[in-house]
């Protein structure tokens, strides 16, 4: 039986491919993907047959692999970050799904999980990620503006870090003013906000700035943007989104503060 491998290759950076991806590319017969993910694992696929495509074609290249694990190859499709996050495992799923595909047809279809660039561009700024956070995409080619509108409210009101994806292209620059408005609504002008472009890869690019001037700074496909929630702050040069620590215990100490109880719920009657 064919086995199809949906493989998320991380940021790009070889010490970043977990092992698991490592070896299934290693093991393939066939890798396929976008080509400058195939760019970044050149050296991997190296002597492999691989078949690699454009931006927009990623229903062909999920057909295609389909086809040819289901004819019996071990077939590796790669996506950046993780397959399962903006990335192929979806679509690869859609795919079968349309086939009529059941468990024990062939092929054997396994993801393997990688680096997202969330994960991967707030290393670059510090710990942005400490507490409650979302990933919303503002590409509209395939989701309504009008949802992802409300998405960002949402996320924005509800106080979340909010890790914006495809935040703008060539002819898409509206979109991040827009979300830029929305928060606003719900966050000081001083929220600290990271600009990440191309995280460990060729040209990583890195800026610190605040929810005021985040819009003043280059932002394409390749940046992600971190917005911080209320209680985020700059801490030497580091964004850092507290975990609530304080709020139960004396960090010097150690010890629970005055009514709070380890293993028990924050009392946030002794909170003001």
């Amino acid at each position: 039986m064919g086995k199809l491998y949906v493989v998320g290759i991380g940021p790009g950076a070889h010490e970043h491919i977990s092992p698991a991806a490592l070896a299934a590319i290693e093991e393939a017969d066939l890798v396929v993907g976008y080509q400058t993910y195939m760019l970044l694992v050149r050296k991997l696929i190296k002597g492999k047959d691989k078949v690699q495509t454009g931006m927009t074609e990623e229903i062909g290249r999920a057909r295609m692999a389909v086809d040819e694990a289901a004819n019996g190859k071990v077939v590796a499709i790669i996506s950046s970050g993780d397959a399962g996050v903006y990335g192929m495992a979806t679509l690869m799923f859609e795919v079968l799904k349309e086939r009529g595909w059941q468990q024990g047809d062939a092929p054997d279809i396994q993801v393997i999980p990688g680096m997202t660039a969330l994960n991967a561009c707030a290393s670059l700024v510090g710990a942005p990620l400490g507490h409650d956070s979302c990933m919303i995409s503002l590409s509209d080619l395939l989701t309504p503006w009008d949802i992802i509108e409300r998405r960002i409210e949402a996320a924005a009101s509800s106080d979340f870090v909010i890790g914006l994806y495809n935040p703008a292209s060539g002819r898409r620059q509206r979109q991040i003013v827009r979300a830029q408005q929305i928060v606003s609504q719900y966050r000081d002008p001083t929220t600290p906000v990271a600009l990440i472009k191309s995280a460990y890869r060729h040209r990583q690019k890195v800026v610190k700035t605040d929810l005021e001037h985040m819009i003043d700074y280059e932002i394409g496909m390749l940046t992600t943007v971190l917005i911080g929630s209320t209680q985020t702050y700059m801490y030497e040069g580091y964004m850092v989104t507290p975990r609530g620590y304080h709020h139960k215990y004396d960090l010097e100490s150690g010890t629970a503060n005055p009514g709070q109880r380890p293993g028990f719920g924050l009392n946030t009657e002794t909170l003001s």
